[in-house]
């Protein structure tokens, strides 16, 4: 099995021109085999909390159709990145989309202080199927504490798939983490991080893939836009630059 993970930049606020964006990007990693692609934190706004109320939406909204749509078409899983709208309030969520199934949503359980005054943290852990592989998902700050790649090994995974958006100090940290993670839990590790102004950082890429020793398989620089293919039955990983992006 091949999983995706997307290094993009996102346009503040654009959520119609990142929702383009989010389209040929998936088209490409289809083309390359991909049954699953993940994007960074936020993806479809940007990670820009200060936007957040006013950009929010539900995870029902129909600005996720076209991605359900290429979805069935194309056979492919998606992790996509939106503020979502929930009776708890706003929070960091992760739409999950699935061929001919209904949509899920995760949303960041364990929230940076700096993100207390724009978000609500999420209570739900959750782990889905691609295939006949176990998947947990994790959002950027959460990611880097081993209980919660734990409670997820705990509940059956066997794929840690992490959206961030980290400044040039995170992913750092992350790639001191991530490693230990993987080699601890023995499950393979793929971070997608972005690049480009976010909030008040610029996104520091360094996307990446891991095996269940903690090895790294593959990783891409700090300023390109770009993918890594993870190939789970190999057990290696590929980064590939972005075809051109319209727009």
């Amino acid at each position: 099995m091949k999983l995706c993970a997307v290094q993009l930049a996102s346009r503040k606020g654009d959520l119609q021109g990142n929702l383009n964006r989010h389209l040929h990007c998936i088209e490409q990693a289809a083309a390359l085999g991909a049954e699953l692609v993940v994007f960074p934190e936020l993806s479809l706004t940007g990670y820009e909390p200060t936007l957040a109320q006013q950009l929010a939406l539900p995870v029902s909204c129909a600005h996720l159709e076209p991605l359900q749509a290429i979805c069935d078409r194309l056979n492919i899983c998606m992790a996509v990145g939106l503020p979502l709208s929930t009776a708890d309030g706003i929070q960091i969520g992760m739409p999950i989309l699935r061929p001919g199934h209904a949509r899920l949503a995760y949303a960041k359980q364990r929230l940076h202080d700096d993100e207390l005054a724009f978000f609500k943290a999420g209570d739900q852990p959750l782990i889905f199927t691609v295939g006949q592989l176990q998947v947990a998902p994790a959002i950027c700050y959460e990611s880097m504490f081993i209980e919660h790649a734990e409670q997820a090994r705990s509940m059956g995974a066997q794929l840690y798939l992490v959206s961030v958006a980290k400044t040039a100090k995170g992913i750092r940290e992350g790639h001191e983490h991530y490693p230990e993670v993987a080699r601890t839990l023995g499950i393979p590790l793929l971070m997608a991080n972005c690049v480009g102004p976010a909030d008040n950082f610029i996104g520091a890429g360094g996307s990446a893939a891991w095996d269940s020793q903690g090895n790294l398989l593959a990783v891409l620089d700090d300023r390109h836009e770009g993918m890594i293919v993870l190939d789970t039955v190999t057990c290696s990983a590929i980064g590939v630059p972005l075809d051109a992006l319209a727009g």
